[in-house]
């Protein structure tokens, strides 16, 4: 007899169905694996933004690489798309910051506090914590003295164990390259402060060419040039929005224009101008052609079997610099090799260490402790 004098079959199927019954009626957050532990997250620490992946569940968060801090006190105000907001915003007593220039950490300890933010946010829905295994993206040419604040920034902010990928690396992973197969392939990965072009073949990157140049040196140009012919001054996000919405690198035929507001340096008063295409195009030409030319050290310095592989299969360009209008047919014109843009430049570095998680047996040559 079962439970309760019931027979075995009826004590069996009551059970199921309580179970049944049980499991239906937890959260739907529950159900969903939730409060699996996080243990695995990957990270694109770059100068403009910040990406994180969580293993299972994809990229989870995508935030501006700004802090907002009290002066004198180096109180935390504003962390991430808040921050970003206060650019060019702020009272003398509060001062909005990237901490990363270049590329690499510039203000560790302010990078660990924007770190630890982000982690908290995506461990702070889990009932179960336990410290996690984070891969992070850094740009190839960086140095141990650059290596070794980022481990402690991630390891201070909650990490169990810290794993380094060259970006132009996991890039490459992250839109699908064979890069354990002895091909040739040719990445640039154009950022925020550094554009990355690498020769990746057998998991290890054969030729690479780093320069400081990235998508802050067009907004730099964006602003000198308004301020040198227009006589107005603007902030940082004004050009950057001017570099979105009308910036090319090569002509598309027909020119756009964009009002563009801000400060008359003469008069001191709020003013605004119109702005042609081609007009931002010329002033962003010196930053464009660092990226050319870089391209094409990068070629030359390229093992002669491996440029065959990259005639045959082209050049991939990822990073949010790919997004430029027209920067591919200028690069193709300059080169006389396909250029292949990724669907979604901006996600391939935190997708490519995503993938390494997935499988950190076969990835594991990539990563630098």
């Amino acid at each position: 007899m079962g439970f309760c004098g019931l027979p075995p079959a009826v004590s069996s199927s009551s059970t199921r169905f309580r179970r049944v019954f049980a499991l239906a009626s937890f959260p739907k957050w529950f159900r969903s694996g939730s409060l699996i532990p996080v243990n695995d997250i990957a990270v694109d620490l770059g100068t403009a933004n910040t990406l994180v992946y969580v293993k299972g569940e994809g990229i989870v968060l995508n935030e501006p690489s700004v802090v907002a801090v009290e002066k004198g006190t180096k109180r935390i105000l504003g962390i991430g798309l808040e921050a970003k907001r206060m650019l060019g915003r702020t009272p003398e007593n509060i001062e909005a910051v990237r901490p990363l220039k270049d590329g690499v950490i510039a203000d560790v300890d302010v990078t660990e506090m924007m770190l630890r933010h982000f982690l908290k946010q995506v461990t702070s829905k889990r009932i179960f914590r336990i410290k996690p295994r984070v891969v992070v993206g850094v740009p190839s040419g960086i140095t141990e003295l650059e290596r070794r604040a980022v481990r402690s920034s991630a390891m201070a902010a909650g990490a169990k164990a810290v794993y380094m990928v060259a970006e132009p690396t996991a890039a490459a992973i992250g839109v699908g390259l064979p890069i354990e197969t002895p091909t040739g392939n040719m990445v640039i990965d154009i950022g925020g402060g550094t554009t990355e072009i690498a020769v990746i073949a057998l998991s290890g990157i054969v030729s690479n060419t780093s320069i400081r140049v990235g998508g802050d040196e067009l907004d730099t140009a964006i602003v000198t040039f308004l301020r040198k012919n227009y006589n107005l001054l603007i902030g940082e996000p004004t050009a950057e929005a001017v570099k979105i919405q009308i910036g090319s690198a090569h002509s598309e035929g027909e020119e756009r224009s964009m009002d563009v507001k801000g400060r008359d340096l003469v008069s001191g008063i709020p003013k605004t101008v119109s702005v042609r295409s081609d007009e931002i195009r010329e002033c962003i030409q010196e930053p464009i052609q660092s990226i050319v030319e870089a391209v094409r050290r990068a070629l030359e310095i390229t093992p002669p079997e491996l440029s065959s592989d990259i005639v045959d299969r082209g050049i991939v360009m990822t990073g949010g610099g790919a997004m430029i209008r027209g920067l591919d047919r200028l690069l193709t014109e300059e080169t006389n090799l396909p250029i292949h843009v990724d669907e979604e430049p901006l996600t391939c570095v935190v997708r490519g260490a995503g993938r390494i998680l997935d499988d950190l047996h076969k990835y594991r040559n990539v990563l630098v402790t």
